[in-house]
């Protein structure tokens, strides 16, 4: 395979001690049904066997680029600086593809000029890959910023191919570090929501998605017990990033978007099994803004009887999870 000197499509992948699925998701890559890409594995300090897992690859168009660890926004934003490609696809190491996947996000973004961010539903797997019967099934046409802030319907950093135009237009320098940033670097959580929000508030390119399930985005185990705390926090700091220049937008609609956050958050305290702080987050969701409940009222009511339910023990707990949230909107993964 000969190295392409433009490819139409680059590939990022931060990776950061991901010897266990490396290989899947760098292989979902190369089966792809759309040929023309490049493919940018960036090195965040890797201290497992990731590398030479991925030195098992003979193909030109992979490039390992090594640095210190920076965690998920800086890796992204060194693949992202250095891609020669006009569309830039974001893949998380233990996330993978659909064969098609390339494909249909170029047809797409080729034939919509104001599309910037073209993304996709995504099926959730675990550990092993196994599909879990659950996805991230968003809205995927007329797609508002509100949506965005509220709703965030991209869902997660490897469902979305995006124009580098869109990067460039959204870059800055923040005076601490030498290089230009595009995801936030201060943000080890809450950085891909950020980024939506900024290139729907700072752009005027259209955020628009395709039908097809095509990203398969890996649930991790360790990830439900992080601290909710932090998130918040982080997800605070990104929507206090972006309030300079758009303060009618955020008196509008960042109530209601703190009260979607908490309600995720519950969500996630659920489904660690802490039944207190999923009490109390709840409560401060619904005591936020009420509009969830009139807005999404099943998927609010859902949460709010899991959040209750999850008192009981497991293996009845277990049984109506399932059922109750297949609603979930999304998870987050930390890097």
């Amino acid at each position: 395979m000969t190295t392409l000197i433009n490819p139409t499509v680059s590939v990022v992948i931060p990776m950061y001690n991901v010897g266990k699925y490396i290989e899947q998701s760098i292989g979902s890559v190369l089966k792809q049904t759309y040929q023309d890409f490049e493919i940018l594995c960036v090195d965040d300090g890797c201290s497992d066997d990731t590398l030479a897992k991925v030195a098992q690859f003979d193909d030109s168009r992979i490039q390992v680029i090594q640095q210190l660890n920076r965690g998920l926004s800086g890796a992204r934003n060194t693949g992202i600086r250095a891609a020669k490609g006009k569309y830039i696809a974001l893949l998380d190491a233990d996330d993978f593809w659909s064969a098609k996947k390339l494909e249909l996000h170029v047809a797409h973004l080729d034939s919509s000029p104001k599309v910037g961010v073209s993304y996709c539903p995504s099926l959730f797997v675990d550990e092993d890959g196994a599909p879990l019967g659950i996805g991230q099934f968003p809205a995927l046409t007329g797609i508002t910023t509100k949506q965005i802030f509220c709703r965030n319907p991209v869902g997660n950093g490897s469902a979305p191919v995006i124009r580098k135009a869109v990067f460039d237009a959204v870059a800055f320098q923040d005076g601490m570090r030498a290089w230009t940033q595009y995801f936030d670097e201060e943000l080890r959580q809450s950085e891909d929501i950020e980024m939506w929000l900024r290139m729907a508030l700072d752009t005027d390119f259209e955020f628009e998605g395709i039908a097809q399930p095509l990203t398969y985005y890996r649930v991790n185990a360790s990830g439900l017990s992080s601290n909710l705390h932090k998130q918040f926090t982080s997800w605070q700091y990104a929507v206090d990033q972006n309030r300079i220049g758009h303060e009618a937008f955020f008196n509008q609609y960042a109530s209601l978007a703190k009260a979607y956050q908490l309600r995720y958050l519950c969500r996630r305290a659920i489904q660690s099994r802490n039944s207190s702080q999923a009490i109390k987050l709840m409560h401060q969701a619904l005591k936020t803004n009420w509009r969830i409940l009139k807005e999404e009222p099943k998927r609010t009511l859902a949460t709010w009887a899991c959040t209750y339910l999850s008192t009981l023990p497991a293996c009845i707990y277990n049984t109506i999870e399932n059922a109750a949230m297949r609603g979930v909107s999304y998870i987050q993964k930390s890097h």
